[in-house]
């Protein structure tokens, strides 16, 4: 049974990197992970200060949204 799953796995793989895709690995955060909540709010807020602090944040944001609006379809 086991190597009837590994042969499908590596038929399924092997069409993939056919079509010219490769394997990658991401690693991401654990968010179980005791704190991740705490830390997700403190980097939230150093960059909620530093949008406030930036005076040409939102001219750049409205230039980027007025790009998409030109942009076609």
């Amino acid at each position: 049974m086991a190597s009837s799953i590994a042969r499908r796995v590596q038929k399924r793989r092997d069409a993939l990197r056919a079509a010219g895709l490769r394997p990658v690995q991401i690693w991401v955060p654990d968010t179980r992970r005791p704190g991740f909540s705490e830390e997700c709010r403190r980097q939230a807020r150093l960059v909620a200060v530093s949008d406030r602090a930036d005076r040409d944040l939102d001219a750049f944001l409205d230039a980027a949204l007025d790009d998409l609006d030109r942009a076609p379809e």
